[in-house]
């Protein structure tokens, strides 16, 4: 089975590339399935229903999200009717929403998906990450062994210490948040594929999908400053991950394509 995973998707240009380029992706690759980080949909900051919408037209199956995920303050009440969108599972219990799910693909086969959220240079308010994923991890594989996990951090290190916490008992830990592709893809051991970031669906003349001079402006003079979202120019980054029926990864790929 071929998963495709898409990077934090940044705003309406963000939104107008998953729609153009995800279905023939997913074609190019075979892939049965997509997963997206959303939760920089809405302009920039946080999701809303509508936004959500367009990428379901795009052939994206379930959406992560992170620290963002409340910036839209009609989201909280929203988000209780999208069983596809999963809040970080370590965020408290009171917050709506789920942080896990068992889906099915096309093809029938059951892909369980997982979201976290680092805590270590992150804002406060998250509970333990490894705990929950301790806690959370066995009860998905008694329903299937296929399971991806967004792990949404600042830290490398977080990232990493997660991938090899995990290796052998989920197919993916698959790295978002810092907007930068890296290039360390590999499987582990275990059978874990891992990426410490998968990058972004935002501008390439841009400073993480926002434009240039009010982000410098801040680094120069550390004035508060309003940052706009960059809608042209657009790069898709992801990866495509092929597992095995026992829940194996057997391949990680890197993808990047341009929006024309």
């Amino acid at each position: 089975m071929k998963i495709l995973f898409i990077g934090d998707i940044v705003g309406k240009g963000g939104r107008e590339a998953v729609q153009a380029l995800v279905p023939g992706l997913r074609r190019e690759y075979a892939c049965d399935f997509c997963i997206a980080n959303a939760e920089n949909i809405a302009g920039g900051n946080g999701l809303t229903r509508n936004c959500l919408q367009e990428l379901l037209e795009g052939r994206v199956d379930v959406f992560t999200t992170g620290d963002h995920v409340w910036d839209q303050k009609e989201f909280a009440g929203e988000i209780k009717s999208l069983p596809n969108v999963l809040r970080p599972a370590n965020y408290p219990v009171e917050q709506p929403g789920c942080g896990w799910g068992v889906f099915s693909a096309p093809s029938g086969e059951k892909v369980a998906v997982l979201s976290l959220i680092g805590r270590t240079f992150m804002a406060a308010g998250a509970d333990c990450p490894f705990a929950a994923a301790e806690r959370i991890v066995p009860e998905l594989r008694k329903e299937t062994p296929l399971i991806i996990v967004d792990f949404h951090g600042e830290a490398t290190s977080e990232k990493i210490a997660m991938g090899r916490f995990l290796d052998g008992k989920v197919s993916a830990v698959l790295g978002t948040h810092t907007h930068v592709p890296t290039a360390d893809q590999q499987i582990f051991p275990g059978g874990t594929a891992f990426q410490c970031d998968v990058g972004m669906v935002g501008a390439r003349e841009s400073i993480l999908g926002r434009a240039l001079e009010p982000v410098l402006s801040r680094f120069r003079t550390g004035m508060p400053t309003r940052f706009t979202v960059v809608d042209r120019g657009i790069r898709l980054h992801g990866a495509v991950i092929t597992v095995e029926a026992n829940g194996r990864a057997v391949g990680i790929e890197r993808v990047m394509r341009d929006l024309p």
